[in-house]
């Protein structure tokens, strides 16, 4: 399937089975803000349990809270914020389109690379098995020209980045002939820095009111508790903090359906650890991020590392996980060594001490930090993407989620036959027995093949009919979602398979 096309049907797909609505619908939607809707709500929470028991059941040293989203406005002075969280932006004069100058610039290096696996990708089919990829990479000229064309971009993009040079990072755009993706044009204004954060008001009276901001991020909230969490669940290095919240950015290009949104969740763990071992436990959680998401079963070719070649100010390290998604490989999760740089400027503007005092060194530091920082709504659509699938079925399609049992919304389907002869009845004590364990679902109308259609396109990993026979031996139907066998089992076991098959330590156990 084309991807553009795949990424279509995602998105209607979200629409038609409750996952996901524009927001505001009812007034004609307000842009790049989004409703989970009831069957959406349901994974997404079920995302989130699996990220917090991975954090904070399975890593004792790892607690959570929830910090509020009004913070005083120093804080957002002091991490950089208000005078640095700005994006590139630039116009194409023809199309009217407003686009980040560095998206631009990283996509086009992506259609170089693409060419490049289109000549290894070739070459593999002209040499057989006698094929060496490696050498090819290292050896071939075109492969060659076209990867010191993208280190040489890189190089000057960074640059430009690091000196704020904005009239460099546009020349570069001019100079590759990076063209706008709807109009084709390369008429391009100048390139302007524009802040994201949105600003309020916190007071009784417009007169006397402070500016506040919603935040941008969930990080600075883990920060400012630090010394709280320390003290109060007398902890000691390393340690981590986990948190799950909203944050808010006044995105300009927001696009891409949930990838890129103003309203948005984040997932973030900020390790603290004594200064000099941190790149080792940096080395630690990039290696238990990934096994996160590949625990969740997702073909391992969809996720690949991505080095940051300009690292932020308050980094010594940084990784993103990427992951395919029907619009090319994007970032889903950063792991990045923050140095001590939050907590420093915490402490200079504060003006209070948020220092570790280590009993067994008996010295006293301001510990670094390994963070850990994944988009909820990126993982939903990264799950969507991956699981989305279209199979021929004798004449008909079916569209079914194969999404991991214990993730799925509905985890079971409750399904008679018919809605007479007491199958409905026979249906309910079921529906009863198993609801104050799992999230099932009853459903009487339609045929029976429509049902499991419907379910399957809900990702319902489990279908039970109950038919005449159940009322003679006590037995029920149990279908599969994945591979559609059915299974006739006894109802009084029903409970027991179900509960064992969607509980989520069977994703936890991977870890």
């Amino acid at each position: 399937m084309i991807q553009e096309d795949l990424f279509k049907k995602i998105i209607a797909h979200c629409k038609e089975y409750g996952f996901i609505f524009q927001s505001s619908e009812l007034y004609d939607g307000l842009s790049a803000v989004y409703d989970y809707g009831q069957n959406g709500v349901e994974l997404k929470n079920n995302i989130k349990e699996y990220w917090w028991k991975a954090m904070t059941q399975l890593n004792e040293e790892v607690v959570g809270i929830d910090s509020a989203i009004f913070m005083h406005p120093t804080i957002w002075k002091a991490s950089g914020h208000v005078d640095a969280f700005n994006d590139p932006l630039i116009d194409n004069k023809d199309s009217k389109k407003r686009y980040r100058a560095d998206v631009l610039i990283e996509d086009y290096l992506e259609k170089i690379n693409d060419k490049i696996n289109k000549e290894v990708e070739k070459a593999a089919k002209r040499f057989g098995d006698t094929f060496d990829e490696n050498q090819f990479r290292t050896t071939n000229a075109r492969v060659l020209e076209y990867a010191a064309k993208i280190e040489s971009i890189k190089a000057n993009f960074v640059a430009a980045l690091d000196a704020n040079d904005l009239e460099k990072v546009r020349q570069i755009i001019i100079d590759e002939g990076i063209v706008c993706p709807v109009s084709g044009s390369r008429n391009w204004t100048e390139v302007r820095q524009f802040n994201l954060m949105f600003e309020t008001k916190l007071g009784s009276v417009s007169e006397g009111a402070n500016t506040v901001y919603l935040r941008p991020e969930t990080a600075q909230g883990i920060f400012v508790n630090y010394l709280n969490v320390q003290k109060t669940g007398r902890m000691k290095i390393p340690f981590g903090i986990a948190q799950i919240g909203k944050a808010f950015r006044n995105e300009i290009v927001a696009r891409q359906f949930i990838f890129r949104m103003r309203e948005f969740e984040q997932m973030e763990m900020q390790y603290f650890v004594k200064p000099g071992e941190e790149l080792k436990w940096f080395d630690t959680w990039k290696e238990k991020r990934m096994n996160w998401h590949l625990a969740m079963g997702i073909n391992p070719e969809k996720y690949r590392w991505h080095k940051h070649d300009k690292l932020a100010h308050y980094a010594n390290a940084a990784f993103d996980i990427e992951f395919e998604f029907p619009f090319g490989f994007k970032e889903l999760e950063g792991i990045h060594s923050r140095t001590d740089y939050d907590l420093n400027q915490h402490q200079i503007f504060s003006g209070k001490k948020i220092q570790f005092y280590d009993n067994e060194t008996e010295e006293s530091y301001v510990p670094y930090v390994v963070e850990t920082s994944i988009g909820l709504d990126r993982t939903f659509l990264s799950l969507l993407s991956a699981c989305y699938q279209e199979e021929q079925v004798g004449e008909e399609t079916r569209v079914v989620l194969n999404l991991p049992e214990c993730l799925a919304p509905i985890k079971v389907a409750i399904l008679p036959l018919v809605k007479k002869d007491g199958l409905p009845e026979f249906a309910r004590t079921i529906m009863n027995d198993l609801k104050f364990d799992i999230n099932c679902m009853y459903e009487e109308k339609d045929s029976i093949g429509k049902r499991y259609r419907r379910q399957d396109a809900i990702g319902t990993p489990f279908c039970i009919t109950v038919d005449h026979q159940s009322l003679e031996d006590n037995t029920v139907t149990i279908r599969y979602r994945d591979t559609m066998i059915q299974e006739r089992i006894p109802a009084d076991k029903l409970s027991g398979i179900v509960k064992e098959k969607t509980d989520i330590k069977n994703l936890l156990k991977k870890l």
